[in-house]
């Protein structure tokens, strides 16, 4: 196996933290550069657990010091809470601060749709600025179905979307496959712990590995895991060297 990709590696789906009901043995950045140190990842995108869940505003501000910590290693999503009236003002200061890329939103935990009002501040942002948006994508979610993806992008086509998990599900892989090839802003964003190699090169058959990217869910998820699921499924290497460095590096550009 060619391992031309080592130290190139961007991973576009982490998190910083700890979670309420996730076994996670060291939620430390110190700990996530170690890893990523080992795997031959270059950098990690990544939002804060805390943010994700009960509290946008300090999970953001811990984002911002590991961003501080580790400059270029990491890079950041700032989370928007949709139910946040001060929300969209906070998000306009953390999309200045550097290192951050983008913003991440969770439609499931906040119980919100991804094409509700709530969020459209953030993405009327977001597309304005140029910024990445990440959000959890659910098949058959009431909040985050691909379907709904197809709605935001259809309203932003200058946003650069990317539809987390690809659906989550391997029975909505295929509806993700069909928003990313009817809607040339959506990009497939592919961690999981339901996402096989097979999937893997099926999704990249079908939609075309330019329009998807390398994402580990970690520390949700192993890092060594999914970044093997890569490097060892059955696809060119070409299209590995997109999937893990390619269509991110083109996302980010004139961002970093």
């Amino acid at each position: 196996m060619d391992g031309g990709w080592q130290g190139r590696v961007i991973d576009a789906h982490g998190h910083l933290g700890s979670w309420f009901n996730f076994a996670i043995p060291d939620a430390s950045a110190d700990g996530l550069i170690q890893v990523m140190d080992r795997c031959g990842v270059a950098t990690m995108c990544v939002s804060h657990l805390l943010g994700v869940g009960p509290d946008a505003r300090s999970g953001n501000a811990l984002l911002l010091s590991e961003l501080a910590r580790y400059p270029g290693r990491l890079l950041g999503y700032a989370v928007h809470d949709p139910h946040d009236p001060q929300g969209p003002r906070r998000l306009a200061g953390l999309l200045d601060a550097p290192g951050v890329i983008g913003v991440k939103l969770h439609p499931d935990t906040h119980e919100h749709p991804l094409d509700g009002p709530g969020y459209e501040p953030a993405l009327a942002m977001a597309a304005e600025r140029g910024a990445l948006v990440l959000s959890h994508g659910q098949h058959g979610s009431p909040w985050s179905d691909p379907a709904r993806f197809e709605v935001v992008a259809d309203r932003h086509p200058s946003l650069r979307l990317l539809l987390g998990h690809a659906g989550l599900w391997p029975t909505g892989f295929a509806a993700a496959a069909r928003a990313a090839q009817r809607c040339p802003n959506l990009t497939l964003e592919i961690c999981g712990s339901r996402m096989t190699a097979r999937h893997l090169a099926r999704l990249v058959a079908g939609v075309g590995a330019d329009r998807m990217v390398f994402g580990s869910d970690t520390l949700f998820l192993d890092l060594r895991v999914g970044l093997g699921r890569v490097v060892l499924a059955p696809l060119a290497r070409a299209d590995r060297d997109l999937l893990l460095f390619g269509t991110m590096t083109r996302l980010l550009e004139g961002i970093r």
